[in-house]
C-alpha cells in the first residue's frame, strides 16, 4: 500500500487524515448544509469520528489514501478528500512496453479520486481546483498511474460540471449502482483521465489557478 504523504500547494496543504482533523472538520461541515445533498458530510463530532475511522481502515487496506485539506491562509481544516479505489496490477517483467525497472507493488496502478468536500466558505475559491491539482499530480507524476477515475452521483450537476471543468472525460452512467445518503439508489456518472492526457489537463488546472 502508498504510504500517508503531504501533498502542499500555494493555497491548500492536504495531510493524512486522522483523529486529530475531527473538531476542524466538524466545523467546516457545519458552516452550511445546502451544498451536501448527495454527498457524505457528518454533521456532528461523533458521526464524524465513525466516518474518520472508517477512512483510516480503507487506507490500512491500501484501499484508499485519505486527507484533510487545510487552508494555508487561514490555517483552518477546510474539509477532507480522498484517493480510493486503488488497484495494483501484476505486471509480467517486460510490461509496460519501455519500462526499464519493476514497478513496486505498493504503488496503485490506477486510482480514483473521490469523498471530497469543502466547507461552504471554501467552495469556489480555487482551493478544490489546486487540490485536484496536487492529487493528479502525484497519482501521474509520482505512482506513474494510468487511469484516474472521477465519479459522482448523475443528478449531481455541480458536482458534473466542476469534474469536467477539471478535464475529466464523461464515459456514461452506471444505473442503480449505489446507495445514496438518504438511502435511495442512485445512478453514478463516470469520468476519467488517462495518463496521455494529464499533460493537458495540467496546463488547463495551472491556467485557471492563475487567473
Amino acid at each position: 500500500m502508498p504510504d500517508p504523504v503531504t501533498l502542499r500547494g500555494k493555497r491548500v496543504c492536504l495531510e493524512p487524515l486522522g483523529a486529530e482533523h475531527v473538531d476542524g472538520l466538524v466545523e467546516a461541515a457545519t458552516e452550511s448544509r445546502d451544498a451536501y445533498d448527495f454527498t457524505l458530510v457528518p454533521p456532528d463530532t461523533v458521526s464524524m469520528d465513525r466516518y474518520v475511522q472508517a477512512a483510516l481502515d480503507d487506507r490500512r487496506t491500501g484501499w484508499a489514501l485519505p486527507f484533510a485539506i487545510r487552508d494555508l491562509r487561514s490555517g483552518k481544516v477546510i474539509g477532507s478528500t480522498r484517493f480510493l479505489d486503488l488497484d495494483y496490477w501484476s505486471w509480467p517483467p517486460s510490461w509496460p512496453p519501455g519500462r526499464t525497472t519493476p514497478r513496486p507493488d505498493a504503488v496503485p496502478t490506477v486510482a480514483e479520486i473521490g469523498s471530497t468536500w469543502l466547507a461552504a466558505s471554501a467552495q469556489r475559491t480555487g482551493c478544490n481546483t489546486e487540490a485536484k491539482l496536487l492529487m493528479l499530480g502525484h497519482a501521474f507524476d509520482v505512482w506513474a498511474v494510468l487511469r484516474v477515475t472521477l465519479k459522482t452521483d448523475a443528478r449531481n450537476q455541480r458536482s458534473r460540471r466542476a469534474i469536467e471543468n477539471i478535464g475529466g472525460l464523461f464515459e456514461g452512467v452506471r444505473r442503480a449502482h449505489a446507495r445514496t445518503v438518504d438511502g435511495s439508489i442512485r445512478d453514478t456518472a463516470y469520468y476519467s483521465i488517462l495518463v496521455e492526457e494529464w499533460p493537458q489537463v495540467r496546463t488547463h488546472l495551472e491556467a485557471r489557478l492563475n487567473r
